[in-house]
């Protein structure tokens, strides 16, 4: 069997090339008349774009190489095993041909040696049945093993994504707070700190989002704040509390005001503002 490193072609020639147009494409475009004429762009271009593909070949080579060598070797793999074949073939005709003799040579005793050979065929036949039977239960043990494993991997998934869910609410809770304290640079600041966390939290594929003042009220993506049947020609005066989604599925609205069906917020000591909605009452995890 060939390595792959035995079919490397040697790139450096390919290289040097792509290199020696790309310079005279260069020394063209410098030494030419601005504006230049339409051959020397011409020129310029047709040299530059041989150079990319000189440098390219050699690795579409090597590719070409690398997976016809795969296929020599998946070739002479099932040679192998055809040769393996044949020999068990003529082991298998050897015993033939050797027990033909035995029955040759031992006439008399021909009831006793079926009876061995029905024997031996019956042990076979239940050790065959009991070989299958424990390969079921152990796929069936593996089969098990591998859901439990999945299973505490999507609840930790659920788990982190209700801690990242709670940070981000505190934070958008944090930066509300700081534009409505009247200090823009303490408002730009939190901004710029919420803004941070939000590109960290899309890295692992959870983005939030608000509703924009005087966007069209969504009911998909938005949940009206104190209204239990908000209006079709609703419009969002503001976000109370960003929605979240995750790996472009929606786990959870967002909650806003209403402009025209909301009445006026109260005071914080007579009404507590409504929560948003857990994320775990929203992201369903599959089950296998």
């Amino acid at each position: 069997m060939k390595e792959v490193s035995d079919w490397n072609i040697p790139k450096w020639p390919f290289l040097a090339a792509n290199a020696a147009l790309l310079a005279v494409a260069a020394l063209v475009i410098a030494r030419a008349a601005h504006p230049i004429t339409q051959t020397e762009f011409i020129l310029a271009t047709a040299t530059g774009a041989l150079g990319a593909l000189l440098g390219c070949l050699p690795f579409i080579l090597e590719y070409r190489a690398t997976k016809k060598l795969v296929e020599i070797n998946a070739t002479t793999t099932v040679a192998e095993q055809l040769q393996d074949l044949k020999k068990y073939s003529a082991q298998v005709a050897t015993a033939t041909d050797q027990w033909a003799r035995v029955q040759e040579t031992t006439k008399g005793d021909a009831e006793k040696t079926v009876a061995a050979a029905r024997e031996i065929t019956e042990r076979m036949t239940v050790e065959i049945r009991e070989f299958n039977e424990f390969q079921v239960k152990l796929n069936d043990t593996e089969k098990g093993a591998l859901r439990l494993e999945v299973e505490k991997l999507r609840r930790a998934e659920g788990e982190w994504l209700q801690v990242v869910a709670r940070i981000l609410d505190h934070i958008f809770a944090l930066h509300t707070a700081a534009a409505r304290s009247g200090q823009p640079e303490l408002a730009a600041q939190i901004a710029q700190f919420q803004n941070a966390c939000r590109d960290a939290a899309r890295r692992v594929g959870l983005a939030p989002f608000e509703a924009a003042p005087e966007e069209k009220f969504d009911a998909e993506r938005h949940r009206a704040h104190g209204v239990e049947t908000p209006p079709a020609t609703g419009v969002v005066a503001e976000t109370l509390a960003p929605g979240l989604t995750f790996q472009g599925r929606l786990i959870r609205s967002a909650l806003v005001r209403l402009a025209t069906a909301n009445p006026p917020p109260a005071p914080e000591s007579e009404t507590a503002p409504e929560k948003p909605a857990p994320v775990e009452n929203q992201l369903p995890l599959d089950a296998e």
